[in-house]
């Protein structure tokens, strides 16, 4: 079975630019183990961060095979169901490094539950198929909720310096020790300008794994629509992400724990 990596926190944190790092770093580690990164947030900006563009999204899988149920044309549910996975693995989308799945956009406003089922089941499916999985969890605590992150090897939380984002990350990690079954979890604050806040910052239950100063040189190449991969390995935000890793045990000198 993966590793499966999650990142979980408020929105405008920056979880998503520093799931991209650890996908990066575990690429760069680990090149001949199979790694995958699954955009599990609605608001799809894990592609870009990593450069990749999708052709396909699970929720477009999950729409086609629902409208071929509905419409009788013959094939049983566990024909439907089949057809479903190799569906899946047609849309990951293959770099040198690593492979993505994006969860996509649901059609029309409301709730995302069906699409968050179906992607529970997805994150089973593929942990038996990849060494390591990176999850950029929806913000907030909806897909914890709903446990569709429901066993993950490391938990990881993303907040920004603000009282909101800490209480938002404390809140995920109280629901997770009850939802939630992960070996171990850990805080990573981004976008920190002034140290002396950082003994107000504490989480209950997560070790503080990186402080991430504000990072000019991503900012920049944010702008410029660049991705991880052409940031600098000095930039704060690889090595925020590094450390991170490294205090979890999951990279250490180019090996697994």
């Amino acid at each position: 079975m993966a590793k499966i990596i999650a990142l979980a926190g408020k929105g405008g944190v920056g979880k998503t630019t520093l799931c991209s790092a650890v996908v990066r770093i575990l690429s760069e580690n680990f090149p001949k183990e199979r790694i995958l990164a699954i955009d599990a947030d609605p608001a799809v900006g894990l592609s870009v961060a990593l450069g990749v563009e999708t052709k396909e999204t699970l929720d477009d899988i999950r729409r086609e095979i629902i409208s071929k149920a509905e419409q009788g044309e013959g094939k049983e549910a566990m024909e439907l169901l089949g057809e479903a996975r190799y569906r899946i693995f047609d849309a990951l989308t293959e770099t040198d490094g690593f492979a993505f799945l994006a969860i996509g956009r649901p059609e029309g406003a409301g709730c995302y539950c069906s699409v968050n089922n179906y992607l529970k089941e997805v994150i089973h499916m593929l942990s038996r198929e990849f060494d390591y999985v990176v999850i950029d969890g929806e913000a907030g605590i909806e897909q914890i909720n709903r446990r569709v992150m429901e066993k993950v090897s490391h938990l990881i939380l993303v907040t920004d310096p603000s009282a909101k984002g800490i209480q938002v990350a404390g809140t995920i990690r109280s629901v997770a020790d009850e939802l939630v079954m992960y070996e171990k979890c850990g805080v990573i604050i981004n976008r920190v300008e002034d140290m002396s806040v950082i003994p107000c910052l504490q989480i209950d239950g997560a070790e503080i794994l990186s402080i991430v100063k504000r990072d000019e040189a991503h900012a920049k190449n944010d702008i410029l629509g660049k991705s991880i991969f052409e940031l600098p390995v000095t930039a704060p935000v690889y090595l925020g992400a590094k450390e991170a890793l490294e205090k979890l045990g999951i990279i250490d000198g180019g090996k697994a724990e």
